[in-house]
């Protein structure tokens, strides 16, 4: 990640969080493609459908990333929609009492909706 001169540190942050998720999100598809591999009872479609939108999102959270860093705007909607998203999900992972899975998507989507809310509010 190459910061601009002018690039504010709460964009940088937003970027580092941005790929931080990135890679988590492309890690996890990775995870579930040797998993298809290696056990016998899954069923294809469904599997194949989460290996490709965990694919999709990792590539959009990198692409939000990208144009946080060098000071574009368009990542910004999707940055805040897929953050959104991960409360949610952190919501329902707290019902189901998977606590760590909860924090760790906590931990990531706070941070980051926060500075997306703060520079979105700066820079009108």
């Amino acid at each position: 990640m190459s910061d601009t001169p002018n690039q504010s540190p709460k964009r940088a942050m937003v970027a580092s969080l941005l790929y931080v998720e990135a890679s988590l999100v492309f890690a996890l598809g990775a995870w579930l493609a040797v998993l298809g591999f290696t056990h016998e009872e899954k069923e294809m479609a469904p599997l194949l459908g989460v290996i490709v939108f965990a694919v999709l999102g990792a590539a959009g959270l990198f692409a939000s990333a990208r144009g946080y860093v060098r000071g574009k705007n368009f990542g910004r909607s999707p940055t805040i929609l897929a953050n959104l998203i991960a409360v949610g999900v952190a919501y329902y992972q707290l019902q189901g009492h998977f606590y760590i899975g909860a924090v760790i998507i906590l931990i990531l989507a706070l941070p980051t909706l926060y500075f997306a809310f703060m520079i979105a509010k700066e820079e009108g």
